[in-house]
């Protein structure tokens, strides 16, 4: 899981240093402790430009990740106790220049996995990026999860898939046109 942190990170910080805009927005889903994201951006000299959301349910990750924030100096992130599968949690976080999708694709139903990347649309701006995760334990959905991103009029900038570990790690950048605000309803029910 450490390999697969850093890696993450390694994506985040390439992105910001890709990406010269003055503010950027982020959102993280299902975030936990925010590792991924606290952890990028806490040696960044410039982290300030840089305004993110952890939506995160269990409230002991959400005070933890507060309490990485603060011990960090993070002031424009926040962590936010909210269900990361009702849209009614993006409200003030969409549209984001990047998703963050570490640790959800392998911990919801399959059928989830496919709703769930086609509801990313209302929530990326435009030429947003999403980083993602999922074990390649049998049956391997990596393959069909790829195609879906790629239906939804995403380009994939980067896979992944360690031939020693079973995890895999994905970037992909949004190429259609950004829509509304998020509607009501669910995405996903987390299953782990």
């Amino acid at each position: 899981m450490s390999r697969r942190l850093r890696l993450v990170q390694q994506h985040i910080n390439d992105w910001l240093d890709q990406r010269p805009d003055s503010s950027l927005r982020i959102v993280s889903v299902c975030a936990g402790q925010g590792h991924d994201l606290i952890g990028a951006l806490a040696p960044r000299s410039d982290a300030d430009r840089v305004c993110a959301e952890l939506i995160e349910f269990d409230p002991r990750n959400v005070a933890a990740a507060r309490m990485g924030i603060a011990t960090a100096g993070l002031n424009g992130i926040t962590a936010t106790q909210a269900d990361a599968g009702d849209f009614a949690a993006y409200r003030t976080a969409a549209p984001a220049d990047m998703v963050v999708l570490t640790g959800v694709l392998c911990n919801i139903s399959d059928g989830d996995v496919r709703v769930t990347i086609d509801a990313l649309l209302p929530l990326c701006a435009s030429d947003a990026t999403v980083i993602w995760t999922r074990t390649r334990r049998g049956p391997d959905l990596t393959p069909a999860i790829r195609g879906w991103f790629a239906d939804a009029g995403f380009a994939e900038e980067a896979f992944h898939a360690p031939p020693d570990v079973l995890f895999s790690v994905g970037a992909h950048r949004f190429h259609g046109q950004p829509q509304q605000a998020p509607p009501n309803g669910r995405i996903f029910t987390f299953a782990a």
